[in-house]
């Protein structure tokens, strides 16, 4: 084979155009893989931190992390707006063979992440104090919370510019490259927490800053990407970079993971407060507690989030080419190892509980409230994998309305009752006994949905019904 006809072969199989032709199998395996990867880096920066802040500072600072949660929920939810909008919308684009309206996602999804930076971070800072002692701060908490946050804050437009365009890396066909762009960030910010916390003393401080320094080496890397004319998809100063349709496209689709980081937020500060009326003399260590179970069981949720990304434009593309069997085969695959990896997540966590907490603290206390919440947390977790599975799946082929649906239910419909009811009964272990409730629920609404719509889905594609059209 000469060079000239090589070079054509390697082009051609590593085109994004690949994604209606190759094997489902070998697609999942050569999209997701990486973003798999690159999630579990996203979930290991955070348990970084937590490690090198419980046994650096304390426990009281893991309690004031946790209290950030809700806030950094809300800080996620305005990236995502724009940065799942945008990615799912330049994947059908791609599908549809329209690189031009995927080059105006880019140039859309830049800017809007530089706005909504700016506007979130500015308003956030300035009512900083208030928005945490709402979210469940106290007199011992405060302070390291307000610490940690503002840091984070003043950060904002590197870490939006970053998730948001490395999103689209991998949409747009990159997923190895979106995969470097994590593992950059988080090796960064394994060398520089340790040095910043210990050597420097700088406390939860010293952690939020190495979480921006090891953001900003990722930044840079991701934009050079885009800068490049080498990329399939990149920056072009013809194309569009505020375009009234596709910023209404990118907010319509990136509705449902947006809603879902706020019902997240609005839930976590229900769960905060939970913990602290029904805790008693160890409230702050119950929402520290949380704390350490919810950043176990988000690294399991990030992986299955991997395989959900690595999926979005193998769906995407498939479904705005009109090739729904291929569309369904990813959906089944993808729900199997969905489940597996939460499996995996249970039996992990019922058989080292406490294991698990000696990672994050070495207080005895802590790590016995943890154990109890581990056990009851994490029942029904094996069905958390197919539930996050179908909810994404609606989002990719563009289908938000269905997706904010799961989200809703999940979160408000079924989670916020069941906190108002079961703690006043059981205490604290009725706060976790919520949590696994839940999560049951969800997976069976999921399940009735994801079938009802597969009727109408298998209905339309076989020209027997008019559904709703892939964006065109």
């Amino acid at each position: 084979m000469s060079d000239d006809s090589k070079k054509t072969s390697s082009s051609v199989s590593s085109s994004p155009l690949t994604l209606g032709t190759s094997s489902i199998s070998r697609l999942l395996v050569q999209y997701s893989v990486p973003a798999i990867i690159a999630s579990v880096a996203v979930s290991l920066y955070n348990i970084i931190d937590s490690i090198f802040i419980g046994h650096g500072v304390g426990p009281m600072a893991i309690a004031g992390l946790a209290i950030t949660f809700p806030l950094m929920n809300l800080v996620v939810a305005f990236v995502t707006l724009i940065a799942v909008g945008g990615a799912t919308i330049s994947s059908i684009f791609m599908g549809q063979k329209n690189e031009s309206r995927a080059t105006d996602c880019v140039n859309n999804v830049m800017v809007l992440c530089l706005i909504h930076s700016v506007v979130f971070g500015g308003l956030t800072l300035i009512f900083l104090d208030d928005i945490l002692l709402f979210f469940g701060a106290t007199p011992e908490t405060i302070g390291y919370a307000r610490e940690f946050m503002r840091i984070i804050l003043y950060g904002t437009p590197i870490t939006y510019v970053f998730i948001g365009l490395n999103n689209l890396m991998r949409a747009t066909g990159y997923p190895k490259k979106a995969m470097v762009s994590a593992l950059l960030s988080v090796a960064v910010n394994v060398v520089l927490a340790p040095l910043f916390i210990f050597v420097f003393d700088w406390g939860i401080a010293g952690a939020a800053t190495a979480t921006i320094c090891a953001q900003t080496a990722a930044f840079i890397w991701v934009l050079s990407h885009f800068m490049s004319k080498k990329s399939f998809i990149h920056f072009k100063r013809g194309n569009r970079w505020l375009a009234p349709s596709i910023i209404k496209r990118i907010y319509s689709i990136g509705l449902s993971p947006f809603l879902m980081n706020v019902c997240a937020c609005v839930v976590v500060v229900f769960i905060n407060r939970a913990l602290l009326d029904y805790g008693g003399a160890n409230s702050n260590l119950g929402v520290g507690a949380y704390g350490i179970i919810n950043r176990t069981s988000m690294f399991f949720v990030m992986v299955v989030f991997g395989v959900t990304q690595g999926m979005q434009p193998i769906l995407g593309f498939n479904y705005g080419a009109d090739k729904w069997d291929r569309v369904k085969r990813t959906l089944y695959i993808g729900i199997w190892i969905g489940v597996g990896i939460t499996l995996m997540g249970f039996a992990i966590t019922e058989s080292f509980p406490d294991t698990i907490s000696g990672m994050f603290t070495d207080d005895a206390t802590l790590t016995t409230i943890a154990r109890d919440g581990f056990r009851i947390y994490f029942i029904f977790f094996p069905v958390v994998g197919a539930q996050i599975v179908i909810q994404n799946f609606f989002q990719s082929i563009g289908k938000p309305q269905i997706s904010i649906f799961l989200s809703l239910t999940r979160q408000l419909l079924f989670l916020l009752p069941l906190l108002l009811i079961l703690p006043r009964y059981f205490g604290v272990k009725g706060v976790w006994a919520s949590l696994c409730g839940s999560d049951l629920i969800a997976f069976i609404v999921a399940m009735v949905t994801m079938l009802v719509m597969m009727r109408r889905l298998n209905r339309h594609f076989k020209g027997l019904s008019p559904i709703e059209q892939p964006i065109k």
